[in-house]
């Protein structure tokens, strides 16, 4: 059975993700800071961390895929960003996604190809937008790296591909937003704000055979919101 390794898998997204993968067969290993039921603790800030996480990939089956979902979102006014809280977010958002593809790689280059899917955000693409520019760089960042690393990984049938969402429904947003989660959901031109599920299945698609030609790709699935 071919396994995936899904990060940030505790709940939202990541936690759909995980689920819509297992549904299409494949062996999760899901992971995340926080604890859970069924879900590995790793911090994926930390180096050493990542040989734990890959060991339990190789365990859990042949390695095929790494989603790398676990992701810090911070409300903030640029100029009440401290720099402590912008590294922090950058560390989790884009030094966690170097760090993971740097541990899974070889064991995909081992079997012959492979998948990468790299969770960005439409916040990348936009100047004004509910989180704080520090989430917004991490973004763009992971959105370049996503082309640098299908790049480097072409050559070993590994693709990279990044999935940039727009705001969607659920507990995080209704904890960031509150009461501004409708007007949100107006903004968007398709009238409202997508589900984690409609994302899952749009990272299950990059992930399967059928998309193999597809690399170095960032899908924006959010509604027409950063048109």
């Amino acid at each position: 059975m071919s396994s995936v390794l899904v990060t940030g898998a505790a709940r939202g997204l990541g936690a759909a993700i995980a689920e819509r993968l297992r549904g299409d067969g494949y062996a999760v290993v899901a992971t995340d800071l926080r604890g859970a039921p069924g879900v590995v603790g790793h911090d994926v800030r930390d180096e050493r961390g990542w040989a734990s996480a890959v060991a339990a990939l190789g365990d859990a089956g042949e390695p095929w895929g790494l989603v790398n979902c676990a992701a810090r979102t911070v409300v903030r006014d640029l100029f009440e960003i401290e720099a402590a809280e912008w590294d922090d977010v950058l560390a989790t958002n884009l030094r966690g996604p170097f760090l993971g593809i740097r541990a899974v790689a070889p064991l995909l280059r081992a079997r012959g190809g492979g998948r990468i899917v790299n969770i960005a955000s439409d916040s990348a693409f936009r100047g004004i937008g509910v989180t704080g520019a520090h989430y917004a760089a991490s973004k763009a960042g992971l959105i370049t790296l996503t082309r640098r690393a299908a790049a480097a990984l072409a050559a070993d049938g590994v693709t990279v591909n990044a999935v940039a969402p727009g705001t969607l429904d659920g507990e995080t947003v209704r904890e960031l937003a509150g009461e501004r989660v409708p007007a949100l959901a107006a903004e968007v031109p398709l009238g409202r704000l997508g589900s984690p599920g409609e994302v899952a299945a749009i990272v299950a698609w990059l992930l399967s055979k059928e998309a193999s030609f597809v690399t170095g790709a960032t899908i924006v699935v959010d509604g027409g919101a950063s048109l």
